[in-house]
């Protein structure tokens, strides 16, 4: 919560037209789908396509440090002047003394705003990027802050022809509050497929980060697999999907992790 990488992810980008926009980096045992991804629809496409996309996901982490439920609020909103990108995980973990799961452990959230006033501008596919990242941890007998984060940097977005194939790439500044960190720089990369293999509905996307937090490297990708099941019973919002966290030194943990996740995905 998980987090969400990228994720969206923090969604790719409609098929509408410029740049691009956000990414998850997640700082602590939040798992996120993050991801997905922020991106920019072109001046004349945005005007008479729907505007906001949300969803909202409900994931079951099967890591054997995990083996709990992470539900992710996720909403992509594009704009003349860019967009507008944010989700929030709950982890519901927090167990009382007789070890039952009673309540939440722990809240992420990312927030980014991409900004470009230069859509009808070769430049177009460049744009500035701000994002804050924060939140709070907790675990039996107390709780821990996810350090304050605030990221500004450039996106440039690539697609295919028919924008069914999508991509982000971004290069940020990341300051942390607290504490400093030898390499302040993120690199992220957020991706989606539609339609993939030419099969309706079944969508892979993700993100994946590399950034400096004190004096290490740390990595996360969460690349995910939905297919929009509902489509078969009058029902186009429900998706069947999965995700896999891939980390190393991540969350206090300084070792490669892949934790797998089995998840339902509402849009609305």
């Amino acid at each position: 919560m998980k987090r969400i990488f990228a994720a969206a992810f923090a969604a790719a980008v409609t098929a509408l037209g410029a740049s691009a926009a956000t990414s998850s980096e997640l700082e602590d045992n939040l798992t996120a789908e993050k991801p997905v991804p922020a991106e920019k629809p072109a001046r004349k496409a945005w005007k008479s396509t729907p505007l906001t996309d949300t969803n909202l996901q409900l994931f079951y982490d099967f890591g054997t440090d995990r083996r709990f439920v992470t539900l992710t609020y996720e909403m992509f909103h594009p704009d003349a002047w860019g967009n507008t990108f944010f989700f929030v995980d709950l982890d519901f973990n927090w167990r009382n003394e007789e070890g039952k799961n009673v309540g939440i452990s722990g809240a992420y959230t990312e927030l980014s705003r991409s900004l470009n006033f230069w859509q009808d501008t070769p430049m177009k596919d460049f744009s500035v990027q701000v994002e804050y990242d924060g939140g709070l941890g907790g675990y039996n007998g107390g709780s821990f802050p996810i350090h304050h984060a605030f990221l500004l940097g450039a996106n440039y977005f690539l697609h295919s022809n028919d924008y069914r194939y999508t991509a982000t790439v971004q290069l940020l500044y990341k300051q942390y509050l607290g504490f400093r960190s030898t390499v302040p720089m993120q690199f992220t990369l957020v991706w989606e497929c539609k339609d993939l293999f030419g099969a309706k509905g079944l969508n892979f996307k993700g993100f994946a980060d590399v950034w400096g937090e004190r004096n290490k490297c740390l990595f996360l990708s969460e690349p995910q697999l939905w297919y929009a099941v509902g489509q078969w019973f009058g029902c186009p919002n429900l998706n069947l999907g999965t995700e896999i966290e891939l980390s190393y030194n991540f969350a206090g943990i300084e070792a490669f992790r892949c934790r797998p996740c089995l998840g339902l995905k509402w849009v609305f």
